[in-house]
């Protein structure tokens, strides 16, 4: 078996974390990977790859926050994860550092037995004619080039082909349920509980328009971006890909899910710590 850890940057407590569960792995006759960036941290060069190695793995740790989790679930890719939190919101990562360890053996004991049991929490992507973009676990924005006074355009939102609004706005936002309480949050978006099945379609500083609306996840949202130099399409905040104006960018759900592993996160605790 073998489980790779990712820890969240410029921590040393993530790291320290990181090399404890290591050692206990490796007592139990578990190879372990780390990304680059924790190998690198821990010394430990010999045993370092890029995330996007993680899928050959069985099982992924994150420690950190949300973002941490996110990273790794990009290089993840269907290879169930198991989120520690280290205090932060962690809408993602059920587990505390005290629990880390029996919580990591408690999951390397259930795939030894094939028991290992998951559960699947949607992702989106954007697509145009050309290419397809990133699966996304928060949102995927299609904006103009900035945000702000002179960096929007005339944005068009299409729900199945069928005009749901149009005018003046700085961008739009697709989100999942899991991002509801992420960049959508700041936007004034609704939060939605991670058990429906649904997308949440917000515009971003409109003129005018339609209020946020929340739908089905089997829909495909389309926006449209004209009178701008370039649209900007945004992964989960990271990964970004100009268009031109007038392209029409599709986002809907993708085709791999992520796999969490460990307890489920307790939603409205979770929601406390946003205060």
């Amino acid at each position: 078996m073998e489980v790779g850890i990712v820890a969240q940057r410029d921590n040393d407590r993530a790291a320290a974390l990181a090399r404890t569960l290591g050692a206990r792995l490796d007592e139990s006759d578990v190879r372990t990977r780390f990304d680059a960036t924790t190998a690198a941290a821990l010394d430990r060069a010999d045993v370092g790859c890029s995330v996007d190695r993680f899928d050959e793995c069985d099982l992924v740790v994150s420690i950190g926050g949300d973002g941490t989790f996110l990273f790794a679930a990009r290089g993840a890719n269907g290879t169930p994860i198991l989120g520690v939190n280290l205090g932060e919101v962690g809408f993602l990562n059920a587990v505390g550092p005290d629990e880390a360890e029996r919580a990591v053996q408690r999951e390397v004991d259930a795939y030894r037995r094939g028991e290992l049991s998951v559960q699947e929490v949607p992702r989106i992507a954007a697509r145009t004619d050309d290419w397809v973009g990133e699966p996304a676990m928060n949102e995927v924005v299609v904006q103009g080039p900035r945000r702000g006074r002179g960096g929007g355009g005339r944005v068009e939102v299409r729900v199945d082909g069928a005009l749901y609004d149009a005018g003046e706005a700085d961008g739009v936002l697709v989100a999942t349920p899991t991002g509801s309480s992420a960049y959508n949050l700041s936007e004034r978006g609704p939060l939605v509980h991670p058990e429906v099945a649904g997308l949440i379609v917000n515009q971003m500083a409109a003129r005018e328009g339609m209020p946020p609306l929340v739908l089905a996840s089997d829909h495909d949202v389309t926006v449209t971006v004209t009178d701008v130099d370039y649209a900007v399409v945004v992964s989960d905040g990271r990964t970004k890909r100009e268009v031109e104006p007038g392209t029409d960018v599709h986002v809907g759900l993708a085709d791999r899910p992520v796999r969490l592993a460990g307890p489920a996160v307790d939603f409205f605790e979770a929601l406390g710590k946003l205060d």
